[in-house]
C-alpha cells in the first residue's frame, strides 16, 4: 500500500448481528431486498447499481475467496480517496439511506486494514482490531 495515499469507507453506523459494519451498497442492497424503496428509488438504486458494476472491478470476481466469510469473515472495502468518478455519485446511496432511516458514517484512514485485495481504485482489507 502507498504510504501516502488515504482510503475512504461508507458504511453504518451500528454493526449487523455478526458484529460487521455493512457497507452503504450491501445497506442499500437489503433495503431493496426487503421491497422498502419506493418505485423512484428502486428505479434509481438498480441503475445506479448498473453504472458502478461497469465502472470498476468486482473484488469477488477478481478473487473469490475475498469476500467468502469462512474465509475472510470481516472482509471490508475501501474506496481510494484518488477515485473521485467513484465518489462522485456516492451522495446518491448517502441521500437514499438517509431517507430510509439507515444510519451512515465516513471513515478514512491511511492504513484501513491488512490487504486482501487490491486495484488502482479500491482494496478489501482484513480491518485492524
Amino acid at each position: 500500500m502507498d504510504a501516502d495515499q488515504e482510503f475512504v469507507r461508507y458504511e453504518a453506523t451500528e454493526p449487523n448481528a455478526r458484529g460487521a459494519r455493512i457497507g452503504i451498497f450491501g445497506l442499500a442492497n437489503g433495503l431493496a431486498r426487503e421491497g422498502r424503496l419506493s418505485r423512484e428509488d428502486y428505479e434509481w438504486w438498480t441503475s445506479a447499481n448498473a453504472w458502478y458494476d461497469d465502472a470498476y472491478p468486482d473484488p469477488g470476481t477478481t478473487d473469490p475467496g475475498v469476500y467468502d466469510r469462512a474465509i475472510n469473515p470481516h472482509a471490508q472495502a475501501w474506496f481510494r480517496v484518488s477515485a473521485d468518478h467513484l465518489l462522485a455519485r456516492i451522495p446518491g446511496y448517502l441521500g437514499l439511506l438517509t431517507r430510509y432511516g439507515a444510519n451512515w458514517q465516513e471513515r478514512r484512514s491511511p492504513d484501513p486494514g491488512r490487504v486482501l485485495y487490491e486495484d488502482e481504485v479500491q482494496v478489501v482489507v482484513d480491518p485492524y482490531p
